[in-house]
């Protein structure tokens, strides 16, 4: 997955885009560790990483539009 700094040049959609793609990549990963197929273990780990790296930046995005909301609001009804 992406750094942090590629992760803020990208998108809404395509951070959502890559999200799907984590957590899928995870479902599959959790299923062939089950089924005995799993090789690399440490993919789990630096999978689970990237999503939540994902989560937090569009959870920064999410605060960072409401304080801006927040704030236009405020504009508007103090004049």
């Amino acid at each position: 997955m992406a750094r942090k700094k590629a992760l803020t040049d990208l998108g809404d959609n395509e951070l959502i885009e890559k999200l799907g793609e984590g957590k899928e990549e995870y479902f599959n990963l959790r299923f062939q560790l089950v089924t005995g197929e799993l090789e690399n273990h440490a993919r789990i780990r630096e999978v689970k990483k990237a999503i939540a790296r994902l989560l937090t930046e569009l959870r920064v995005r999410e605060i960072e539009a409401a304080e801006a909301l927040a704030s236009a609001a405020e504009e508007v009804s103090g004049r």
